[in-house]
């Protein structure tokens, strides 16, 4: 069965997307067998594999409200996904009035989970009822956090929807990691935000920290993962470190 990871974050803009492809892929390079999984309804995941979310039919919105199978809705892109729309932004609604709404995701997933290593998924920007799913569906949570010290005070927040998820849903899920992202080791600020990352939370603080490069803004214009658009950069070189790191430490 498929270890499932949720990338989680209720502040924008903290390289989440970012993370949760280039990790896969990187997991991919391994050897692994991986599903992304977009639960954004921005779709950024979905763009960044090169499909337009205007176009993907059907989408995580039919597999969460109208019980479309998630072969149905699989795309075999750099790895395979299953993309999102504007439309998945209605699924709250939809899903409010059904019962155990908050399991959806985590039953569309059961018939896929023996085909794939690992199932990635990109979360919104909330803590709402599509980031809920998530967190019910997962076994892990790897948390990107930007380094700057506004990034560090929604992981609080974080938490205790965890404890929440873990008390009513899902006892097992638990944050696997958290992620220094968009560091600049030049800046003072930068420096002390991991320090101060570390201080507050540990070992749970992975080593590799994702540092800021033009070329995260290059890839996905062209719809591939860094380590496609540029296999040799520092940037992908982090990505695959990362990977080594969660794996060789059994974070997930």
């Amino acid at each position: 069965m498929a270890k499932v990871v949720a990338f989680a974050n209720q502040k924008g803009g903290v390289a989440k997307t970012t993370t949760t492809l280039n990790l896969g892929v990187a997991l991919q390079e391994m050897g692994y067998r991986v599903l992304a999984v977009d639960m954004d309804p921005q779709g950024n995941l979905t763009m960044s594999l090169g499909l337009n979310p205007d176009e993907v039919r059907p989408s995580m919105f039919d597999v969460l409200v109208n019980g479309t199978s998630i072969d149905a809705a699989l795309y075999h892109q750099e790895i395979d996904v299953v993309g999102s729309s504007i439309d998945l932004a209605a699924a709250e609604i939809a899903l409010s009035s059904l019962i155990g709404r908050e399991r959806a995701l985590s039953k569309a997933l059961l018939p896929v989970r023996d085909r794939y290593d690992f199932i990635v998924i990109d979360t919104p920007p909330s803590l709402g009822l599509l980031t809920i799913n998530a967190l019910t569906a997962s076994d892990a949570v790897i948390v990107p956090v930007q380094c700057e010290y506004l990034s560090l005070r929604g992981l609080a927040q974080l938490e205790r929807t965890l404890e929440l998820v873990r008390e009513n849903l899902n006892p097992g899920v638990h944050i696997a990691g958290i992620v220094p992202t968009m560091y600049d080791s030049r800046t003072v600020h930068g420096r002390e935000a991991v320090e101060v990352l570390r201080n507050s939370f540990g070992d749970l603080v992975l080593e590799t920290p994702i540092r800021k490069t033009i070329k995260f803004a290059e890839a996905p214009v062209k719809g591939e993962s860094v380590l496609k658009y540029a296999p040799d950069s520092r940037a992908a070189q982090a990505y695959r470190q990362l990977a080594r790191e969660v794996i060789d430490g059994k974070k997930i």
